[in-house]
């Protein structure tokens, strides 16, 4: 039977590699994409002002879902929206 000694570096190069992979894992990824939108991404998108949204809203064009006072949008409507005024 070997032993093997630990020394403070070898805890510390493990220590710094397990937070790594630790944030790997809990941040969002990059080409992680939102399913539902508020106003402001749906306004980046779409190159247009609240008014506008809010129009797109009243007129049926945009579906959206009302939680806790704030308007939701789902992205698929957009794209389908836009593909749809595009051609």
């Amino acid at each position: 039977m070997t032993i093997e000694m630990i020394t403070k570096e070898d805890l510390e190069v493990f220590r710094q590699t397990l937070l790594n992979d630790i944030r790997t894992l809990i941040s969002p990824s990059q080409t992680e994409t939102k399913e539902w939108l508020r106003c402001a991404d749906v306004r980046k998108i779409l190159k247009v002002s609240t008014a506008t949204v809010q129009n797109l809203r009243i007129s049926g064009k945009l579906k959206s879902h009302k939680v806790n006072g704030i308007y939701f949008y789902n992205r698929a409507d957009i794209e389908r929206m836009i593909h749809e005024t595009t051609g």
